[in-house]
Order: structure tokens, then sequence, then C-alpha cells
């Protein structure tokens, strides 16, 4: 093993950022395996009944908001979208783009986050902060929340000053494990539901944008050697 490579008996192994001595214990199953987000195809969304046909995603709650510089950034984004793209874009103008004046959650319209197209939208289905950034030819990680593009990625913060690095649980859900009829990092669905396990490649190697936003780009570069396809 190199670069800091430990294995551990419980599923991390520990990579050490050279550049700032940051110890991550980073989920080796799950980087290595082939989760892939299936938005439109299959997803149940995070409610108490699966409902794959809404096409909700983890979008039903909102987008939390991990400070008020995201705040901000988010805020202007809703205000600046071509409503061409954006289906709430008359909702945004007149009410805003948050649930209340703490600004740190996104407007549920109709049952989901306000940046949510929904299914049919003629400007295009999904997320209106994805689309744009699409359209401005820019990483979707620049315009989305964090929470958005982060998941279904977790960094625990440990006492010591490691960041582990594992897939989203249903503990890790505020409304509750059991409000949730599914949970897409879970590799067996209840009976009649969509896995997520049926991307063509790794995890380390699929996330790998994401991975460098969240570790560094010379973490993502080593997950990517250790746990990716090539």
């Amino acid at each position: 093993m190199t670069n800091g490579e430990r294995s551990s008996d419980d599923g991390f192994d520990e990579v050490v950022d050279p550049i700032d001595g940051t110890r991550w214990l980073v989920d080796t199953a799950f980087l290595r395996s082939n989760w892939t987000c299936i938005w439109d195809r299959g997803c149940a969304g995070i409610q108490r009944e699966p409902d794959p046909a809404a096409q909700l995603g983890c979008c039903s709650v909102g987008a939390q908001m991990i400070d008020e510089d995201e705040a901000m950034r988010i805020a202007g984004l809703g205000l600046s979208i071509d409503e061409a793209i954006f289906e709430h874009a008359s909702e945004a103008l007149d009410g805003g783009v948050f649930r209340d004046e703490k600004r740190d959650n996104t407007r549920v319209v109709d049952g989901a986050c306000i940046f949510l197209n929904r299914p049919g939208f003629a400007g295009g289905e999904g997320c209106a902060l994805h689309l744009a950034a699409l359209e401005d030819d820019i990483s979707p990680i620049e315009y989305k929340p964090t929470i958005c593009w982060q998941a279904p990625l977790v960094v625990d913060r440990l006492d010591d000053g490691t960041r582990r690095l594992r897939p989203w649980t249903r503990d890790d859900w505020d409304g509750g494990a059991e409000d949730m009829g599914w949970c897409c990092p879970e590799r067996e669905p209840a009976d009649g539901l969509a896995s997520a396990y049926v991307g063509d490649r790794p995890v380390a190697d699929s996330l790998h944008a994401e991975l460098r936003a969240i570790t560094g780009p010379e973490v993502a570069v080593e997950l990517s050697r250790r746990y990716g396809a090539t």
C-alpha cells in the first residue's frame, strides 16, 4: 500500500492528503461499487411511501444550505435562470427560493424543491440549477447546493481531525429512518423497487468530480487509482 494507505477491519482504508496532511478514512466497498443515481430510472424518492412515477428523487424536502454564502449564490441563481428552463421561475420571482427568512432551506412547491422541473416540462425535467449549469457549460457542482451534488456521499469529521467518507444511510435522514420508504445506497431495496447499483463503472470514477471537490485533487486521484476501473 502507498501514500499513507492503511487497511482497517471495518471496511475503511486510510488515505493521507500529501498537501495538507488531512487523514481520510474511506468506505472502500462503496467506492468500488457500481452505484449510480437513477433519477428518472426507477428512483423511488425519499418519502415514507416509495413513488418512482413522481420523479421527485431527493428533492421532496428542498435543499439545505451550508452557509450564508451558499444561500446568496442560490438566491442569485433563482432570479437569473432563464424561465425557459426553470418551471417555477415565477414563484421564485414572487416569493424567493427559500422557505422562510432563515434562508437555510429552499422552498417546497407542489411537493418538491422549487428548482425541480416536473415530468413533461418543455424546458427539461430535473433540477433547473443543473440544467442552467450545463447550458452555461459549467460543472453543476458550481451551481447546485452542496447537499445536492455531494449526495449520496457523507463526510464525518472525527474528534481527532480525521474525515470519514461513506455513503448516506437512513440514520442520516433528519426525518427519521422509519420515514424513508427507499434509500438508494442500500444494496437490497424493497420488493418491486429498483436498485441503484446498476452503473457501468466504480463510484471512484463516476463521482470523481464530486470526490475532487470534497477531498481535493490529490486524494481524489488516489481514490480513482486504488478503487477505480483503471
